[in-house]
């Protein structure tokens, strides 16, 4: 598999916070026109992903400067549509951040006439807890004023279809529902359907898409397949375009997406706000940051790979230059790195693959024992490691070989010869499991309990999903859920680094970004010589 770092490079924003806060500066109170619609649907498995990409890649064709956001905590259709597409992709989420930093994140280096297209996550309604407003597609298209279409997965319905539109419609306080798409629904019934809900309905059927049997996107326990796995998923996407095209009215949706509203930036730029970056003397930091940038090495290959793109971004507008690297690929670090962010992927995937990379391995333990500052979340966190369990075919293998392992919380000769395991970095005692169920879900806030990467008293935002366990989740932090208010703790987090199974999401609270960046400077400046 080819895996195109350059990619990231070539397609990420080189600007200064300066730069980026001159540009808030220049739109504040005034209005944008973002020609946009958000595609949502009554619940997941309606056909969401598949009708998004295909209308990006309709919209990509005919000239549009199409850009697409993901509704929620979800990587993987961002790299869909970056990767495979071609098409810029980031993720927006209510409950991350506040209304106001939303929408500037939303604003965030667009133009008048762009094209965007939203993308929803389950129903349209299902927020925070499955109950609440608060995350949900619905509260992301009525806070960056996006009109929805609305994809009806229609197939073994008849005239019931429309009560259900009917429903939709009624609990559509804010009028923002203007066309509906009926999926898996065959051209004859289509033709006798679409009159009545017009008629009876008064809202735009935008058109229907027959089912395709011989096109989809696979799943598995983690999700969906990455496209690197797909050899054909372009081809498959393109034919899926093709067809969508002659069952579509394309115009009907440009004049939807045209007939949006200016939308506001919704006073500052809460997110990149330079007074809310830190709570240090900032003098000597943002003096001459040419010569204060420090280098943080990314984790990015097949196995690493889970971003919010508005992390990468806020680590730079703090005055990190980013240093892409593959574990799986490379022999050694960046060269003059200051500091590591491992994320999330799959690295159990490529256990074997990893634990052969015996030079990347003792790289990553010498710099980190050496005290450089890290950030490992999930699949990066797994990787420091020191051994983890490889996927069985037979659940009920891996379970048992779970028990057997469940006291093993130190690295032993045991594990040394032990084929089942693969060995990883070995910066921490203890290895990794697979469980065969999601160990923790959902939306977490989490308070250090000795400040360390945040002020004392503040939270950041973040999200959980992993059906791997470790010996030693940490106990650092307290993660709470927002919905429940269940608490528990987790991530390993001292001096220097910040280890654990949680996905942060650094605009909830750029105080984290900057610490990152504050450490990374302070031990570039400390340090003599080489650490490779």
């Amino acid at each position: 598999m080819n895996f195109n770092l350059g990619f990231y490079a070539t397609t990420r924003s080189k600007s200064s916070k300066a730069d980026i806060l001159k540009v808030y500066d220049e739109i504040k109170d005034e209005h944008m026109k973002i020609n946009r619609f958000m595609i949502a649907a009554p619940k997941s498995g309606s056909g969401k992903t598949m009708i998004t990409c295909a209308l990006l890649q309709l919209l990509k064709d005919s000239g549009k400067n199409v850009l697409s956001y993901k509704c929620g905590p979800d990587y993987i259709d961002p790299m869909f549509h970056k990767k495979v597409l071609g098409v810029p992709s980031k993720n927006l989420d209510t409950f991350f951040t506040d209304e106001k930093t939303t929408v500037q994140l939303f604003l965030d280096e667009r133009a008048d006439g762009d094209f965007a297209v939203l993308e929803g996550v389950m129903g349209l309604y299902d927020g925070l807890g499955g109950i609440y407003e608060q995350g949900s597609s619905y509260h992301l298209a009525k806070v960056t004023q996006t009109p929805i279409i609305l994809v009806v997965d229609a197939k073994g319905m008849g005239k019931s279809v429309l009560a259900l539109i009917a429903g939709f419609l009624q609990y559509d306080t804010h009028h923002l529902i203007k066309g509906v798409l009926l999926n898996r629904m065959s051209k004859g019934y289509y033709d006798i359907i679409k009159p009545l809900i017009e008629k009876e309905l008064s809202v735009k059927v935008v058109g229907y898409f027959p089912e395709q049997k011989d096109i989809g996107l696979s799943s598995r326990h983690l999700g969906l397949v990455m496209p690197d796995e797909l050899s054909d998923i372009k081809k498959q996407l393109n034919e899926t375009a093709d067809r969508l095209k002659k069952t579509i009215d394309m115009d009907l949706f440009i004049d939807i997406a045209e007939a949006a509203d200016e939308i506001g930036d919704s006073g500052s730029a809460d997110a990149y706000n330079e007074k809310n970056i830190g709570n240090y003397d900032q003098n000597e930091f943002l003096q001459n940051k040419a010569i204060n940038t420090v280098n943080i090495a990314v984790a990015m290959d097949e196995a690493f790979c889970f971003y919010y793109e508005d992390n990468l971004r806020m680590l730079e507008k703090c005055g990190a230059k980013l240093q892409y690297f593959s574990p799986l690929h490379d022999t050694r670090l960046p060269k003059d790195c200051d500091a590591m962010l491992l994320g999330g992927g799959y690295p159990e995937l490529y256990a074997k693959e990893l634990s052969k990379n015996v030079s990347m391995l003792n790289a990553i333990k010498k710099a980190f024992i050496a005290g450089m500052p890290t950030v490992a979340e999930c699949g990066g966190f797994m990787y420091l490691h020191t051994y983890i369990h490889n996927i069985c075919d037979d659940t009920d293998e891996q379970n048992k070989a779970d028990e057997q392992n469940k006291a093993d919380t130190q690295y032993n000769t045991d594990t040394q010869n032990d084929v089942s395991v693969s060995q990883l970095v070995g910066a921490l005692d203890g290895g990794c499991h697979f469980k065969g169920k999601l160990v923790r879900f959902g939306y977490i806030e989490l308070a250090e309990k000795h400040s360390n990467f945040l002020p004392p008293n503040e939270k950041i935002k973040a999200h959980e999903f992993h059906y791997y366990d470790s010996t030693d989740n940490g106990a650092d932090c307290i993660a709470t859920k927002p919905a429940t208010g269940r608490s528990y703790d987790c991530v390993i987090s001292h001096d220097n680094y910040w280890l654990g199974f949680p996905h942060l999401y650094y605009p909830s609270n750029p105080h984290f970004a900057e610490s990152l960046v504050r450490k990374a400077y302070e031990y570039r400046r400390n340090k003599n010589g080489k650490l490779l």
